[in-house]
């Protein structure tokens, strides 16, 4: 059970995280299909984990960065969408999707009262899923805050697919989160760059949330990420903010602490 000023995470793998607070059961980007090879067409990625063994029967509101890549949103994780009451991702891909999922743009916020009675405001953060330019390729992605209000008031920033840019440090001027799940790995898909942080743009966002503890995801898993838990370990150790650094285990509920 969740303790006082506290709440719950378990790491999937890749960028799915369940994360349990005031009495709901929160997945982000659901890659739920087992290890194998995707062809997606104009690209082939690797899966070389499974996802841990994890109960998803009882998700309450998935929090989806985009819908366009398998490796965020897989077949296994589209069959849960259709089960799970609420879906909030990007504008256009609510459109994709369709079933009542919810569309936000960055900085739209929709409140939903929790089964503990607090309110939960998810607000839609600016999310980059590469360098300037990049988005004709990979299209819209977003990352959301959540901030609770009653029993427990805290505030929990998730980055989606993104890298270190100005859209993440607009999100340190706004808001002040307690943890922040970055999405790591410095995946590299096609060689030309990254699409999502790497240890210096995680160093970047650490210092840009003083106060945070940086919690990363998307960094174990898929052949496409080209930088680990370890490496995250080892930069963090290096300019001397290792405290600052949670990584989950795969499969094992966390306690973290606010």
């Amino acid at each position: 059970m969740t303790k006082s000023n506290s709440f719950l995470a378990t790491y999937v793998g890749g960028p799915t995280v369940i994360i349990e607070l005031a009495g709901l059961r929160i997945m982000t980007d659901p890659t739920l299909d087992p290890a194998g090879v995707y062809d997606l067409g104009h690209i082939t990625l690797e899966k070389y984990k499974d996802p841990a063994d994890v109960d998803v029967d009882k998700i309450d509101l998935v929090l989806l960065s985009h819908d366009q890549h398998q490796d965020n949103l897989d077949d296994a994780g589209r069959e849960l969408l259709t089960r799970t009451p609420k879906v909030y991702t990007t504008v256009i891909g609510a459109e994709r999707l369709g079933g009542g999922t919810i569309g936000l743009n960055p900085w739209e916020a929709d409140h939903i009262q929790t089964p503990d009675g607090s309110e939960l405001t998810i607000t839609a953060t600016p999310a980059r899923h590469g360098p300037a330019g990049i988005e004709k390729i990979t299209g819209e992605v977003i990352g959301f805050l959540l901030s609770v209000k009653g029993k427990q008031n805290l505030e929990l920033y998730i980055t989606g697919d993104t890298v270190y840019y100005e859209g993440v440090a607009e999100v340190a001027k706004r808001f002040n989160p307690s943890h922040v799940f970055i999405f790591a790995g410095a995946a590299q898909p096609k060689g030309a760059f990254h699409v999502t942080m790497s240890v210096n743009d995680a160093i970047d966002t650490a210092f840009k949330f003083p106060e945070a503890m940086i919690i990363p995801l998307h960094h174990d898993g898929w052949k496409h990420y080209t930088q680990t838990g370890d490496d995250l370990k080892h930069s963090f150790a290096a300019v001397g903010i290792d405290d600052r650094l949670s990584l989950l285990q795969i499969g094992v509920e966390a306690v973290l602490q606010f």
